[in-house]
């Protein structure tokens, strides 16, 4: 291929009807333009199956390196945009979300504007955001038995439903509290608005640096939700009282089994996801319209404001 093309990656949920759909359209869109559409195998042979086998399509890891791509479009909700974060991890290409799913947070664009989107992509006219990521790391005394990395969050969570998890919660490695729990949820500003949220913890905004902690169902008088600067390390230690098990999962994605004694440390990562941006909205405005939230009555600021 040409050294010059321009190689945009096509992720998409190609099990459903609407993605293979929208997947169908944005590779002819991109094939038009003169661009390059990469997929991954597997959703190349969906394509396929569903009787769609447009030419000119290139493989990744085959035909073009995740370095070549300019970037990439992921048709889905955002477990899909989680699955191509993982697939560009250390590689340049920012990542542009339509949304097929519900609630949507990480997505730019909704379905009914993904010609627009297309056509913003051709032209260049977007800006990159970077989001911060976690670096987890499993420890076994000294040893680090196993690590990787989150968008959203990383959770410890019981490894059986009738037992109960006990912790010890550190923050830059002092003790904090211990507790028996479901579990317990480390997030970005990005995964604020996902697990975190749900288990009661605070919105933060995506231009706020912070890692945030929420106990789940913690058996405790002190088991807060806390935050803590980008700089700091939080761990998680699943304790020897009983010999009930953990488990570990960073973005609903990676998982690793956790053993009593197993320490799981999280810290910030040197390494950014790039989100492709193609309005410079509030993130207010972006709270109000996913969660449906009243504002009726709202007047403005004043002049004096």
């Amino acid at each position: 291929m040409s050294s010059d093309a321009r190689h945009i990656l096509v992720v998409s949920h190609t099990g459903r009807s609407d993605s293979l759909e929208a997947a169908v359209q944005v590779v002819a869109q991109l094939l038009e333009a003169g661009a390059v559409p990469v997929l991954q195998r597997d959703e190349r042979e969906e394509i396929c199956a569903a009787g769609h086998a447009p030419e000119h399509l290139a493989i990744l890891h085959e035909d073009v390196s995740p370095a070549d791509l300019e970037l990439v479009i992921v048709l889905g909700g955002d477990g899909t945009i989680l699955r191509a974060a993982e697939i560009v991890r250390g590689f340049s290409a920012p990542i542009l979300g339509v949304n097929l799913g519900h609630v949507g947070f990480l997505a730019e664009s909704e379905r009914d504007d993904l010609a627009e989107a297309v056509h913003r992509v051709i032209a260049r006219d977007y800006l990159v955001e970077e989001r911060m990521t976690l670096s987890v790391r499993v420890k076994r005394g000294t040893e680090v038995v196993y690590q990787t990395w989150a968008l959203n969050e990383a959770t410890v969570e019981k490894a059986s439903r009738e037992r109960m998890l006990e912790v010890v919660i550190e923050v830059d490695g002092r003790p904090l509290s211990s507790f028996g729990c479901d579990g317990v949820v480390v997030s970005t500003p990005t995964g604020s608005t996902a697990y975190s949220f749900s288990a009661g913890g605070p919105v933060i905004w995506p231009s706020v640096e912070a890692i945030t902690l929420v106990p789940l169902s913690a058996h405790a008088l002190f088991a807060r939700p806390i935050v803590v600067g980008p700089d700091s390390s939080l761990a998680v230690e699943v304790l020897k009282r009983t010999d009930a098990l953990g488990v570990l999962w960073c973005d609903g994605r990676r998982t690793h089994d956790l053993e009593p004694g197993a320490r799981v440390v999280v810290r910030r990562s040197s390494l950014p996801v790039r989100l492709a941006r193609l309005h410079d909205s509030p993130f207010t405005d972006r709270l109000v319209k996913k969660f449906h939230l009243p504002v009726t009555g709202w007047r403005g600021p004043t002049a004096r404001d």
